[in-house]
């Protein structure tokens, strides 16, 4: 572990149960002085995030909207995952791809990842996510490599989301010529955490929240950062993960960062919900960060409905996916399931594409060339 300060530091001293009750004791008040204030501070996102906010959500909302033509005009992103592995070596209690779930287990050879790049590439995306498991003895930094070698001639970008690696590793990536890294620490409640990841490297709490402290310090790009909204009390999660941002920010100027809400969904483990998140709450929660931080970019995925998806793209997300496939060689042979957890949007990327050009915005599949390295 690095002797550099890290965001460990700065989790260090803060306690999950009084950042909890601070949220909750938001008032009315502290919520129109949030919104009146020309620059939030994280007590202000405290305020935007609590239910005292919640009689305010169509103010936020509209704000939210003009805060984002602002930054990013009419410009809707979008992007496809692609599965490269479900292979894994941790056990999480939510994850289909988990090591004691009784799932084949699959690695995409070369031919297999061209077959699907060529499909993508029909479909006219320029910007690729990268997916796999965690199981770095097959699944490592040698077949990253390769990946992205035979990727880079079909895509102008390529992301990734993988199990956390070493600053070196994350250095010979970016050489390699990755674009972004997401890594998202799933639930900042230190003492459940473990509950949620009792085998595998991902057990270790400490190593994946500097993970992108290792990404910042590499020269990454940009940074993906987000929970997963059912394992603990969504808002004191979030406000973690908003103080997250905040610090790498401030530290990694240079980098752009990118947050993603994923709600868990039904998968192989199978994991209660600890923490329902509602459709008004979402919508609030992706107000709240757009009214906090006129410069992140907000990502949703298709694990919400075609419905929900419709109408949040107008209050604030900037990049989202479409006919995804959570499974390796999903698209080139979809008869095959071995999915890591179920979508709820499965329209196509032509049909989506024209629900946002009816909403008033551009879809754009690249924003980034090789050129630009």
């Amino acid at each position: 572990m690095s002797s550099e300060t890290t965001y460990l530091d700065v989790f260090r001293q803060l306690d999950w149960d009084e950042v909890k009750q601070s949220i909750y004791a938001k008032t009315a008040a502290d919520v129109r002085r949030a919104l009146d204030k020309p620059v939030r501070d994280l007590e202000d996102f405290k305020a935007l995030i609590s239910p005292a906010a919640a009689p305010f959500l169509e103010e936020m909302a509209v704000m939210s909207n003009r805060l984002t033509q602002q930054r990013f005009g009419k410009a809707m992103n979008l992007y496809i995952p692609m599965y490269l592995s479900n292979e894994c070596q941790n056990i999480c209690t939510y994850c289909g791809f988990s090591l004691d779930v009784d799932i084949p287990r699959k690695t995409l050879s070369d031919a297999e990842i061209e077959a699907e790049a060529r499909i993508l590439l029909e479909k006219g995306y320029g910007h690729v996510l990268l997916v796999t498991g965690e199981a770095n003895k097959t699944v490592g930094l040698d077949y990253f490599r390769n990946a992205i070698r035979l990727l880079k001639p079909y895509f102008s970008q390529l992301s990734m989301e993988v199990q956390p690696l070493d600053e070196a590793q994350y250095r010979i990536l970016v050489e390699e010529g990755i674009y972004a890294v997401l890594v998202y620490q799933e639930t900042y409640h230190e003492r459940d955490y473990k509950l949620h990841h009792p085998k595998g490297k991902k057990s270790n709490f400490a190593y994946r929240l500097e993970t992108p402290d290792r990404l910042g310090r590499a020269g990454v790009h940009k940074i993906g950062l987000g929970v997963l909204f059912g394992l603990e009390d969504w808002r004191t999660d979030t406000f973690f993960c908003a103080s997250h941002l905040d610090y790498l920010e401030k530290k990694y100027w240079k980098t752009r960062y990118a947050m993603s809400f994923p709600r868990l969904r039904p998968c192989a483990g199978g994991v209660e919900l600890k923490s329902v998140m509602s459709d008004r709450d979402l919508i609030q929660l992706i107000c709240a960060y757009r009214i906090f931080n006129q410069e992140v970019e907000l990502s949703m995925s298709t694990r919400e409905s075609a419905i929900f998806r419709d109408h949040v793209i107008k209050l604030g997300i900037t990049s989202i996916s479409a006919e995804s496939k959570t499974d390796p060689g999903g698209y080139s042979s979809p008869d095959v399931n071995l999915e890591q957890f179920e979508i709820d949007d499965d329209r196509s990327t032509t049909e989506f594409a024209d629900v946002i050009r009816k909403a008033g915005y551009e879809p754009v599949f690249k924003d980034w060339d090789w050129a630009l390295m």
